[in-house]
């Protein structure tokens, strides 16, 4: 049966009028207030504010009102500012070779036509003039009294579309969003000032952020600007980021592994200068800090992306949050080597709120809130190897040099960065005296990490060394993580661990990683499968070995409990400087904490 035959009717196909257009572009673009916030001070910026205010009143719901001193609007761009599709940004041709925020020429019409909204403009040596538009009906241009710039007010949002206000959150939440955009904004130009407050109830409102213009170069500028937005804490502890690869470039700054959050909600991406979330990236900076941080904790970054533009998709989304770059593996590349590169240079420095939570906790009074929360306990050592001295390689040329050079009178051992060690107490941690105060170290999460360090220098020079077991140990495991070992058995053998199948779910151990002295092998194995069961297929091959010879480096550790002799403690602190990243452990915590003079004596009131 034909649709003839049905008597069914044809609709009409018929053009949309513009209010209609507009509000189905709103969708896309103005999300929640904060898109909206998002929009205009995006286009403050490319109208080359040296000063951009944001208010706001309910969070964003009633009133959000956006000034800026950037070049202006005559009277005669107003109409046209809010059509849509028109911009000063780009002129068609090129949609790739984007240099500015805005581009697509839809936030203005699309927030008049949902909001109620006032353009008030002036260009430099014309006259001020405005206009207004509500639900999508445009009043007629009139003058104004404005100093050069812009003042964008928009009020009552979503009141044409009444739908979209049931989904939006509490004013709380929508006054948070807000902030997090604006900060993200100030980031990515640190040479403009910001200024944000909520003027709820009316009034002059609450000042809720602020940010002077950054002065110096662009590194300088950007390094206060991240002090005053994500505190002065972050800054202290923030590495220099600056590397190029293939015409890509990588500025910014890293914080130390030490200072590591408990969420990824304090990493900030930029691609050319735009703030961007971006799945990539985001992977590609934790993959740069595998080697330092447990799946529990996340690294803290400010990271700016430079490239061609027209290498990068920045049109995937009216949003603009999202991009796509055509060679993600140069990208990413540069990324993982630049922070780790980075890291390396640190060496064995670790965070100060490790130090200054420390003092906290000495003081009197309720306890301080923890500034590293890595609680995570360390498994007692089975019987057997608990009390058996690592054979590292305290005797190494760097190493005894160091030791010998303490005892020269013109050389006193409290110059060296970590002082001279003075005593252990509680046959775990190490007191060493410095030239400015005094450092505490954790001789096991120390151990941990130069372990690991020297077993990926072997596998990288030539493979870890190997000693062979007099008797081989046959470990039962059962049949499916015997197999699953087996698999993996050729990478092991690289990394100084020989395996061969031993009947039904056994495994003969015949050699270990020399490095390790004496260990036993059927906990090694079972913390090799908890690794492979922790991993799963998320890691690349390369992050797969270095976790499982993390793993392995805590059974060749100096364990807790384990006395040791003044030379020993001399030459662990001497390695401890000589080795990149040993300020942290291999799960991200601080190996030791740094006590200065001036702090101890404050303790005691000693000022």
């Amino acid at each position: 049966m034909t649709a003839h035959d049905r008597n069914i009717s044809r609709p009409a196909i018929r053009q949309l009028d513009d209010s209609a257009i507009n509000r189905i572009a709103a969708g896309e673009v103005v999300e929640r207030p904060a898109s909206a916030v998002k929009e205009l001070v995006e286009n403050a910026i490319d109208a080359g504010a040296t000063r951009i205010a944001i208010d706001y009143a309910d969070g964003g719901k009633t009133l959000i009102r956006v000034t800026d001193d950037g070049c202006g609007m005559s009277a005669e761009d107003l109409p046209l500012a809010l059509s849509r599709h028109a911009t000063s940004k780009i002129d068609g041709d090129d949609l790739l070779n984007i240099r500015s925020f805005g581009f697509r020429g839809e936030a203005l019409p699309s927030l008049g036509a949902v909001g109620r909204l006032t353009l008030t403009s002036r260009a430099a040596g014309g006259d001020g003039a405005c206009l207004s538009v509500a639900g999508g009906r445009v009043a007629p241009v009139r003058p104004a009294a404005i100093r050069a710039g812009t003042v964008v007010e928009l009020r009552d949002l979503f009141y044409a579309t009444p739908a979209r206000l049931k989904f939006l959150r509490t004013d709380r939440a929508e006054a948070q969003a807000i902030g997090d955009v604006v900060r993200r904004l100030a980031m990515a130009e640190p040479l403009i000032g910001f200024d944000l407050r909520d003027v709820s109830g009316g009034g002059e409102g609450r000042d809720l952020f602020r940010a002077e213009a950054g002065q110096g170069d662009l590194f300088d500028a950007l390094h206060a600007r991240l002090a005053c937005v994500l505190g002065a804490a972050f800054a202290e502890n923030a590495l220099r980021i600056d590397a190029e690869r293939e015409g890509v470039s990588l500025s910014g700054f890293a914080a130390l592994p030490t200072f590591s959050r408990g969420g990824a909600s304090h990493q900030y991406l930029f691609v050319n200068g735009r703030p961007v979330r971006d799945k990539l990236l985001y992977g590609a900076l934790r993959g740069a800090y595998q080697d330092f941080l447990s799946r529990d904790r996340h690294p803290v970054a400010a990271l700016f992306v430079e490239l061609d533009p027209a290498r990068v998709d920045q049109n995937v989304h009216p949003a603009k949050t999202e991009v796509r770059f055509r060679e993600p593996g140069v990208v990413r590349g540069l990324i993982v080597s630049g922070l780790k590169h980075a890291l390396a240079g640190a060496g064995h420095r670790a965070s100060t709120t490790v130090a200054a939570a420390t003092l906290g906790a000495f003081r009197p009074g309720p306890e301080a809130p923890r500034v590293y929360q890595m609680d995570r306990a360390q498994p007692r050592p089975a019987t057997g190897f608990a009390e058996s001295p690592a054979p590292f390689d305290w005797d190494a040329p760097q190493v005894t040099a160091r030791v010998e050079e303490e005892c020269a009178a013109d050389s006193p051992a409290e110059q060296f960065p970590l002082g001279a060690a003075r005593g252990q107490v509680h046959e775990n941690y190490i007191i060493a005296q410095t030239a400015r105060g005094m450092v505490i170290v954790d001789q096991h999460a120390a151990h941990e990490r130069l372990v690991y360090e020297t077993l990926k220098r072997q596998m990288a020079e030539s493979g870890v060394a190997a000693q062979a077991l007099l008797i081989p140990e046959i470990v039962t495991l059962g049949e499916g993580d015997a197999a699953r070992l087996m698999e993996i058995a050729k990478d092991l053998h690289t990394m100084g661990l020989t395996l061969e199948p031993f009947g039904s779910g056994a495994v003969a151990v015949r050699e270990t990683p020399a490095i390790l002295g004496e260990v036993n092998a059927e906990a090694m194995l079972r913390d090799i499968l908890d690794e492979l069961d922790d991993a799963g297929d998320s890691l690349s091959v390369r992050a797969r070995i270095d976790a499982v010879l993390s793993r392995m480096a805590c059974h060749g550790s100096v364990r807790s409990g384990r006395r040791m002799r003044a030379e020993e403690m001399n030459a662990l602190l001497r390695q401890m400087e000589a080795t990149p990243h040993s300020g942290q452990c291999n799960h991200g915590r601080p190996t030791y904490v740094e006590l200065k003079l001036a702090d101890i004596e404050r303790l005691f009131g000693r000022t």
